[in-house]
Order: structure tokens, then sequence, then C-alpha cells
């Protein structure tokens, strides 16, 4: 005889929020391997564009932070290959240089004292979506988690090597976890790279839909509170983890080689 029938929504969401907490242990992989599973992640999900890229995590010493190393595509990362680099850009352990591009990273850092990982890439259909200087809409509920969420920088400030683009762009960002940057592409960020991953592969997403909702009528809005309370319901921490070990395990058949051996998710 089922119980639960007749209980209400609010009570129902906190019996499933509780049941994941139990269900969804913290992570054992490392900073490093969340990173290049993150970059084989996304390079699967349609996020490469040559070189132009850049996945960033806070470092254990403040002031310092892992990311990739130029000259290697996403599909070539792995936990032993990514750099530690300070706020300069120097590089304080692995070989190599990071992309000069880094540098508006380390301004949002600053800015955004609860961001712990980066991720800003050129995805078609993002960066198509950007060609159009038109903001994200977000209108169905798997994207919700960008739902007032995802700011917009209309004016293009060029190739974002100096340190005017990182005022330019933290600045736009907000209090915001993502921005869509015109004639350029995405930027999400989060908490944890779980967060970040995942978002990624929503904006992606979101931005592909809007582009094939766009060709066929005119985008019809979400009722605000509904979205709101999707938004929450979505972007819990346990949501993120269990998305982001879906998203590993798929990307670990793929990709083996970029973690070591025997690496459990």
């Amino acid at each position: 005889m089922a119980k639960t029938l007749h209980e209400k929504k609010d009570v129902l969401v906190g019996r499933a929020e509780r049941q994941m907490r139990e269900h969804f242990g913290e992570s054992t992989l490392t900073t490093r391997q969340k990173l290049a599973l993150t970059c084989r992640i996304l390079f699967d999900g349609g996020h490469d564009s040559g070189l132009a890229g850049q996945i960033t995590a806070r470092g254990e010493e403040p002031g310092t932070y892992y990311t990739q190393r130029l000259g290697l595509g996403f599909d070539e990362i792995t936990e032993t290959n990514l750099l530690l680099v300070d706020e300069d850009l120097n590089v304080l352990e692995g070989e190599g240089m990071p992309n000069p591009a880094n540098r508006f990273h380390s301004w949002i850092y600053r800015a955004r004292e609860d961001v712990n990982c980066i991720i800003h890439t050129h995805p078609l259909h993002a960066a198509s979506l950007a060609m159009l200087e038109i903001p994200l809409v977000i209108s169905q509920m798997d994207t919700t988690p960008l739902y007032d969420d995802c700011a917009f920088l209309k004016e293009w400030p060029g190739v974002p090597v100096g340190n005017e683009e990182g005022e330019i762009i933290s600045a736009a960002l907000g209090d915001k976890r993502a921005i869509l940057l015109a004639h350029h592409g995405q930027l999400v960020t989060g908490t944890t790279v779980e967060e970040a991953c995942n978002l990624a592969i929503l904006i992606e997403r979101a931005a592909r839909m809007q582009l094939l909702a766009m060709s066929a009528g005119t985008v019809r809005p979400l009722p605000p509170a509904l979205a709101r309370e999707a938004h929450d319901w979505t972007s819990t921490p346990r949501r993120n983890q269990a998305n982001f070990a879906y998203y590993a395990r798929r990307a670990l058949r793929n990709h083996p080689d970029c973690v070591a051996t025997g690496t459990e998710i």
C-alpha cells in the first residue's frame, strides 16, 4: 500500500534530498583527476576548438591554480600533464607553458572567493549564439540550473590576454555562475569541478536548443517561480556529484589514459 501519494511536494523534495545525501558520498578523485576527466568530457561534448579554451581549478596554496599545458588539446590532457601556475602564470609544477588567456581566470578567482573552478570554451552552438549578440534564454527544464544565472557580455573586448579583459569579464560575470561572451564563447564557474563541468555541458545544450527553437518560432518564457524552484532543485552538490560521476565513467570508457589505471569513480 502506497503511503506517500498524498504528501506535499516540499515533503517529497526534502525526502529525496536526504536520500541523495545518503547514497552519493564525497568523491575520492583528486583535483588533477577531476580536471583531466573534465577535459575529456567536454571534448566528447563538442567543446573543443583546437587549442582554444581553458579549464582551471584552484590549487592548495592561495593564488595558485591548475590548468592545461598550451599545445595540448582537451583530448590529450591527463592528470600528469596538467600545470600548476600562480596568478602571474608562472609554472610552479609541470613542464611547458599555460595559455596566456588564463590571465582573466586570475581576475575571476580574485573577485569570487566562492569560485573554485572556471571553464571557458568555444563550443559550436554557444559560440554561434554569441555571434548574434543575443543573451542565453533558459526555457526548458533540463537547463534550469542556468536560469537567472547566466550573464551576458555584449561588447567583445578582444582576445583575453590582457588585464583589461580580466577586469571586463569578471565585472560582467558579477555574482552569476555563467556568462555568454558575444563573438567569443562561454564561461562557467563552480564551487567544485563537478559543478562547473555540469554547467559547461548544460550551457552548450541550452544554446543549441535556443537556436533550434528560434528557427521554428518564438521562445516562450518559463514561469519565474517554478524556474527558480527547478534551478535550486537541480543545483545541489549531490546532484552535481552524481551527474559528474556519470559523465566521468562515460569519458573513461572512451579515454582510459587520462587518469591512473584503477581509478574508481
